[in-house]
């Protein structure tokens, strides 16, 4: 997809990986509807790239808000005239705990957020989508969505059903104008903990500590570049590289594996508290 003077949405805009997609779309000349659960963080957002609302427009969203995410195609289509993609960043991660641990509560709002957020922003602006001579849809699952990671299970399992929709969507519209791209990235830096409402990152937070965790701006340039040459499938970072060849080879090792380093992260976690 080309992205110069396309109009782009990306979910989770006031932090991260989504407020680092919007500066580099916009460097690439397209038009952004930053979409966040907190207006001040899309203002900062957009102070910070320093482009005016023609560029760049904030919408303060729940995702998890069914009906205000159906009237959000129209609250673009007023300001920008269209849209032509979508990135679903937004997502959360759950307690550092094991499933019998949590709460129903804590386990629907993981996923609402990562799944069902998602679902709702893609059936709203798909019918819009179909209608354009091009058009991308990208949805950000995570590597926690091929191999378990005891203490994020939900967390997993959210991003699991992302990769399978994410997939299947891509098979039923082969045949149309709409590109597909799941991507699984691995740790990232950034602050994903405190915006899933845990507080500040504790020992043993891996998305903070990880030697091999990526840097915002460089996932974010994976990111696009995997909806530029419209690809179907993306791993970001070394980490997710790695272990998706592990979980291929060996899942039982693999699984194994990741168990014995999260339990050791659960201890930590545990002490720090």
């Amino acid at each position: 997809m080309q992205i110069a003077h396309k109009t782009i949405l990306v979910t989770g805009a006031g932090s991260g990986i989504g407020r680092e997609l919007c500066f580099q779309l916009l460097k690439k000349g397209a038009r952004v509807a930053g979409v966040d659960i907190n207006p001040g963080s899309l203002l900062e957002t957009q102070t910070i790239a320093g482009v005016s609302e023609e560029r760049f427009k904030g919408f303060a969203l729940d995702i998890t808000d069914k009906e205000k995410t159906d009237r959000l195609p129209q609250e673009v289509i007023r300001h920008f005239g269209t849209a032509d993609g979508l990135i679903n960043n937004a997502g959360i991660i759950q307690p550092f705990k094991p499933v019998n641990d949590l709460t129903m509560e804590e386990i629907h709002r993981v996923m609402n957020v990562n799944f069902y957020g998602m679902v709702y922003l893609t059936k709203a602006f798909l019918p819009l989508f179909l209608q354009r001579p091009q058009a991308h849809i990208v949805n950000i699952s995570s590597m926690g969505g091929f191999i378990p990671f005891p203490g994020q299970t939900i967390y997993g399992a959210a991003k699991a059903a992302v990769k399978l929709f994410t997939e299947g969507l891509y098979a039923e519209l082969r045949d149309t104008s709409v590109q597909v791209t799941v991507v699984h990235p691995g740790a990232i830096a950034t602050n994903i903990t405190e915006n899933s409402g845990l507080g500040k990152p504790k020992l043993g937070d891996k998305a903070s500590s990880s030697s091999m965790a990526l840097s915002a701006p460089r996932a974010a340039a994976l990111i696009i570049q995997a909806m530029e040459k419209n690809k179907f499938r993306v791993t970001v970072g070394k980490d997710a590289a790695l272990l998706d060849v592990f979980y291929r080879v060996n899942p039982k090792w693999a699984t194994h594996f990741i168990g014995k380093m999260m339990k050791k992260v659960l201890q930590q976690q545990t002490l720090s508290e």
